[in-house]
């Protein structure tokens, strides 16, 4: 399973596979008919108040990832987590897009890892 993460500001590349994102709110500046998003997979973001609590702060992200993970676990994520499994079934390759600056701890990270069942 090859899941790649790429920034909504990167540009799409054929390789990509299905982009899917994974943000609550799209992306500031990026034109939908430009991002090549194939699925927008809203209940899978972190809830509004953990992605506010979190603000991308190193120090917390151990506990933003605990905290994140329990509400993938929850019935609110559980349609699109399912959507999300399907896709992984039909395609060998598929991106994970996200808005955030920090490439190393944000939500598209922590759902890799989640998926992959690797610990962060």
């Amino acid at each position: 399973m090859d899941i790649r993460l790429k920034r909504a500001y990167d540009t799409a590349a054929r390789s990509d596979g299905p982009r899917i994102l994974v943000d609550r709110i799209w992306p500031r500046g990026v034109a939908k008919e430009d991002a090549d998003i194939a699925h927008w997979l809203k209940g899978l973001a972190p809830s509004t108040e953990l992605r506010k609590w979190f603000g991308h702060d190193p120090d917390k992200w151990p506990e933003f990832c605990d905290s994140y993970l329990k509400e993938l676990q929850s019935d609110g994520a559980a349609e699109d987590l399912e959507t999300l499994w399907k896709i992984l079934d039909e395609h060998k390759r598929i991106t994970l897009v996200f808005a955030a600056k920090d490439t190393e701890h944000n939500n598209a990270v922590a759902l890799r890892g989640y998926i992959l069942n690797e610990t962060l």
